[in-house]
């Protein structure tokens, strides 16, 4: 009966300890898997820039990560470039508002980019009064945006987005969305 006692014992400790193994495992590979999908790259930066043009940094974070995945010598199909993937014509245009000096090679610096590209995301927060508004015109451009506002098929009120006519700016948004959900937590 002793040995029977002492067997169950040594069975409770080693499931305890598979246990703990296991848990440590786990939380190392979900570790992993928050830390690939979801870098922190340039967090200070994005902190700093977040107080700076009076938006969420967390915001900030979810653009990049949505754009290139922090990378500052992405260049896409169309010719966006950077950590935020801006148009030359763009960051030319928002150089020249921030007073900052342009190149398009400067665009492949990450904290250029992101300089320009949170500015220009403030910029169209404070034009359009929306986050998700917004967001579609950083993806598909301010002017389509207008256009879909004034379009009663797309909007019921003019205020507010019914309906994206882009798949492209739909798909961006709910990705944006997905990462601010995530972000909000690691800038708060």
């Amino acid at each position: 009966m002793e040995s029977s006692k002492k067997r169950n014992l040594a069975n409770a400790i080693f499931l305890l300890l598979s246990l703990a193994v296991l848990a440590v495992v786990l939380a190392f590979f979900l570790h992993c898997f928050y830390s690939y999908f979801y870098p922190m790259t340039y967090s200070e930066e994005i902190k700093a820039l977040g107080n700076e043009y009076n938006i969420e940094s967390a915001l900030i974070a979810s653009v990049a990560n949505a754009e290139s995945g922090f990378d500052e010598k992405a260049v896409s199909s169309k010719g966006a470039k950077g950590v935020m993937q801006l148009m030359p014509s763009t960051a030319e245009w928002l150089s020249g508002k921030l007073g900052l000096e342009y190149s398009e090679e400067k665009l492949l610096q990450g904290d250029y980019s992101l300089t320009l590209g949170a500015y220009y995301l403030s910029y169209l927060i404070n034009i359009f009064e929306n986050k998700e508004l917004a967001l579609c015109a950083y993806n598909a451009g301010p002017s389509n945006v207008r256009e879909w506002l004034e379009d009663k098929e797309c909007s019921s009120d003019g205020k507010t987005l019914d309906k994206i006519p882009f798949a492209e700016t739909e798909s961006y948004l709910n990705k944006v969305m997905k990462n601010y959900n995530y972000y909000s937590k690691k800038y708060s």
